[in-house]
């Protein structure tokens, strides 16, 4: 345990990546593993993750992303994109998949399925695109703690524009809504006004509270 609150001292918003320097391959895979075993309601996953490389795309989400220079000198930029509804097809899909790999179908989990359609359809469209978005928000710290494990910077970012991120990633087209970005590298040398400034955190007493 103490290795994770180490590595998690270690890590901060990075401000400014050295472009030069790329993230091994097995490193990154890692992180996407981490992304994908990451716990999810009803286990739906109701996201997707564009690991986006193209120079010409990141540089078109930069101008819709404040021109934030981490979304191109980073050596990847992960794009969280959530589905837009939380539709029947879908919800079958990984209650299929569920029954596939255990390999049996269980009366209990059948049952399950049946009040999750039933609570999808009366919540409504936007309302599932919320409980979406916020299972990937579970994704995006579960990928903050495996690249800090990893010895990789990351800055989770939402100062974009998402309708022209969707826009620009065929995200519409896809039925999906981007939510959050993280670019993923190793801060520069210098020129990062963060970089070795005190970590600033609210002091246990005032952010956890014991109800025994």
């Amino acid at each position: 345990m103490t290795d994770v609150i180490d590595k998690l001292n270690w890590r901060y918003a990075t401000k400014k990546f050295d472009p030069s320097k790329k993230i091994a391959a097995d490193k990154l895979e890692r992180i996407l593993e981490a992304i994908r075993l990451t716990p999810t309601s009803s286990g739906l996953q109701p996201f997707e993750v564009f690991v986006v490389e193209n120079p010409e795309l990141r540089a078109k989400i930069r101008e819709v992303g404040w021109n934030q220079g981490q979304i191109t000198d980073a050596s990847h930029l992960l794009v969280f994109a959530a589905w837009d509804n939380i539709t029947p097809e879908r919800v079958n899909m990984m209650f299929d998949l569920t029954n596939e790999v255990r390999g049996f179908v269980n009366e209990g989990w059948e049952a399950y399925r049946k009040q999750l359609l039933g609570i999808v359809a009366a919540r409504g469209d936007e309302a599932n695109y919320q409980a979406a978005a916020r299972q990937a928000y579970i994704a995006l710290g579960s990928a903050l703690i495996a690249a800090a494990f990893e010895g990789v910077d990351a800055t989770p970012m939402e100062g974009f524009d998402p309708a022209k991120v969707d826009e620009i990633l065929s995200l519409k087209e896809r039925n999906l809504r981007s939510v959050v970005m993280l670019p993923l590298g190793y801060r520069a040398d210098d020129g990062d006004w963060l970089v070795n400034l005190k970590k600033v955190r609210r002091p246990k007493d005032k952010l956890v509270t014991v109800l025994a």
